[in-house]
């Protein structure tokens, strides 16, 4: 007996009291009978991390640039194009929930990415952007059923919902208890269910990993980690390291760290061996520069890189010097 999935596709403004009893809706299925369903092929949205109905979690401490991230994966989704590394085979739509930046400032980042759009005007029909400042009410709580039914009509016709953040747009409970984020999970599985994927914005905690209960990556089929550089200044602006911490269905080069930066109005991208042997040859220079004689500004200018990174590295030699010199001090008295 084969059984249609469609059929027991019950949302939760669906159910009745009877269908939320332990037997409502079940069907057990022999060994025989489930290996011989046929199941639709599992397609990529974005190659190769976040499936088609998949789940998914983006976080990081707060300022390194979740946002960017988000707004990347939304974009190019919607247009079946390019963010970083990874490819949208197909444009779909994509709703954006933004519960936590300004309305302009949201309006300033989209509009950043989407000038040198190359896709015709893709996005507009198919990236739609739910905002806080825009709600009258306040933005939904996914936590409550009064939230998640007031939702409902918005998400329909999405094929990946961005929710950004969990801090913001699931409010109800306490974040590091596993149960207040029992009732977000259901509803992440019921749009899987249906044929969305979400994915998730988080902040990271103290310790680095995501803020609360580990619960919440058990589901996912992807989790994603963003941390700066050793060697990041706040003049870097859009800088990390993205790390999977759970990378369902990939192995390999697909799941290496790699280094991405954002800046003007382009992101750039390479392998962490890359970046430390880059940052050991500049830091190299540097300190030849300063034995040299030349101010920052031409260092800056001779090797081709911001003055903001130069003024990192020459405060890193001098501070260098100094244990080195302290060391050597140390070992004079001693003898």
């Amino acid at each position: 007996m084969l059984i249609n999935f469609a059929d027991l596709d019950l949302t939760e403004d669906d159910r009745t009291e009877d269908d939320q009893a332990p037997h409502g809706g079940l069907v057990s299925l022999s060994l025989g009978e489930f290996l011989q369903m046929e199941f639709p092929r599992r397609e990529m949205l974005l190659a190769p991390w976040l499936p088609a109905k998949g789940l998914a979690m983006v976080f990081a401490p707060r300022g390194v640039g979740k946002t960017h991230f988000a707004l990347g994966v939304a974009h190019a989704v919607a247009t079946g194009g390019r963010f970083l590394r990874w490819t949208a085979p197909a444009a779909r739509p994509v709703l954006l929930l933004d519960g936590e930046m300004p309305a302009i400032a949201l309006q300033e980042r989209l509009a950043r990415i989407t000038e040198n759009d190359q896709s015709g005007g893709l996005a507009d029909g198919r990236l739609r952007v739910l905002a806080s400042d825009l709600c009258p009410f306040g933005m939904p709580d996914l936590s409550t059923p009064v939230g998640r039914r007031q939702i409902e009509p918005v998400i329909r016709d999405a094929e990946l919902i961005v929710v950004d953040n969990l801090s913001t747009i699931c409010r109800s409970g306490r974040e590091n208890e596993a149960e207040s984020w029992a009732s977000v999970q259901d509803w992440a599985l019921t749009q899987r269910r249906a044929g969305r994927s979400v994915l998730f914005v988080h902040h990271a905690g103290k310790g680095g990993e995501q803020r609360g209960t580990s619960r919440r990556e058990d589901v996912m089929d992807s989790v994603v980690r963003l941390s700066r550089p050793d060697d990041y200044l706040a003049t870097d602006g859009a800088r990390f390291v993205v790390t999977f911490t759970k990378n369902r269905g990939f192995t390999g080069a697909d799941a290496a760290p790699f280094e991405a930066g954002f800046s003007d109005n382009q992101w750039t991208m390479r392998d962490i061996a890359d970046s430390r042997g880059e940052a050991n040859r500049l830091q190299d220079n540097v300190a030849d520069l300063i034995a040299d004689g030349l101010s920052q500004r031409q260092m800056a200018a001779e090797l081709g890189v911001s003055l903001g990174t130069v003024n990192r590295l020459v405060k890193k030699a001098r501070r260098a010097d100094g244990a080195a010199q302290g060391a050597e001090c140390s070992t004079v008295q001693s003898v």
